[in-house]
């Protein structure tokens, strides 16, 4: 399906630069690429949301264990 849209120049520079550097096959292609990440954020937030409703709140220690292990296998640090 094609649509026109209107974004900022900074953006529609950006997409262009993603093609140049060969990051993207086009600019269209740049943006459903971002549209599609954009919703699967949206997903995991709906997610993440359901399941404090759900389990409640993370506690004080179960973050402290989720921090020590993203550091330990360097996904943060």
């Amino acid at each position: 399906m094609k649509i026109a849209v209107s974004l900022p120049e900074g953006q529609v520079a950006a997409a262009r630069r993603a093609v140049a550097a060969g990051r993207a096959p086009s600019v269209s292609a740049y943006v459903s690429d971002a549209l599609a990440r954009a919703e699967r954020e949206d997903s995991l937030a709906e997610l993440l949301a359901d399941l404090d409703r759900e389990l409640g709140e993370p506690s004080d220690a179960a973050r402290a264990w989720a921090d020590r292990e993203l550091r330990r296998t360097g996904l943060i640090t």
